[in-house]
């Protein structure tokens, strides 16, 4: 924490990770421990979901480092266990593979893994796909969700960003739902931010559990394409590294931390 308590750990342009998200990563414990006058922000719960281990990873774990160390309940929810990810490995033995590395992941970011059934390469958008994904989030309640952008090449994608979407507005928009980008250009598609946090303070920490899903090879090509989008969007925010997200304006109507 006080790496981050030094700098301003959340550069945002919108409102939605408001004051007191940022004044829980800025304020130096020491004060917050013997000031009486500073009062501790409330734990809250986040909730992102990706389609395929590494997706949350890559597209927001600097942000999901930040709001761990804030002391935030942060869940990483995976759509598949990347059963098609790994090239002439068994579906099974690529899930198992690729479990084990997101949950590697997570625990080097401080958050939990959930895993929520579907088959990599083969998701469904259907009646009982929303109403699992629906009774997921009316479990985990989360006051702010992530998922992946709609408009992306990835069809596993796109139908995670659809059943998040769906069952959010099935619950009548309990939350505040950003949404993340991941490798921009070449899968996600006309991607315009809203929001930037910036994640210079936690880099490393994000590199580390990205570079956890060794079968993906992420480490080799980082630099060639994630990272190049860390810096592209720490340009945008005036900072060095950050990500982006689009806030889906007609929400709750109101800031929720």
């Amino acid at each position: 924490m006080s790496a981050i308590s030094r700098r301003t750990a959340l550069k945002l342009s919108g409102l939605s990770l408001g004051a007191s998200v940022l004044g829980a990563l800025t304020a130096a414990p020491t004060a917050a421990a013997t000031d009486p006058a500073v009062v501790a922000p409330r734990k809250r719960k986040m909730v992102i979901v990706g389609a395929h281990p590494d997706d949350p990873e890559t597209g927001c774990g600097g942000t999901m480092a930040l709001l761990a160390a804030a002391g935030h309940d942060v869940v990483s929810a995976y759509l598949t266990r990347g059963e098609a990810g790994i090239t002439g490995t068994p579906p099974a033995e690529a899930a198992r593979l690729r479990t084990a590395e997101a949950l590697a992941a997570c625990a080097m970011l401080k958050v939990r893994a959930e895993f929520l059934g579907q088959i990599d390469g083969q998701c469904e958008v259907t009646p009982a796909r929303y109403a699992e994904m629906q009774r997921f989030l009316e479990e985990q309640k989360p006051e702010v969700l992530f998922t992946h952008w709609p408009v992306d090449t990835h069809a596993d994608h796109r139908a995670c960003a659809a059943l998040v979407y769906g069952a959010w507005i099935n619950l009548g928009k309990p939350c505040e739902l950003f949404f993340f980008e991941v490798m921009s250009g070449v899968q996600t598609q006309n991607f315009a931010p809203t929001d930037y946090v910036d994640i210079t303070a936690v880099l490393a920490q994000k590199h580390s559990a990205c570079f956890a899903h060794r079968t993906q090879n992420i480490e080799g090509e980082y630099s060639a394409s994630h990272g190049r989008m860390e810096e592209f969007r720490g340009l945008e925010a005036q900072c060095a590294q950050a990500e982006a997200f689009v806030r889906h304006v007609q929400g709750r109507g109101k800031t929720v931390i």
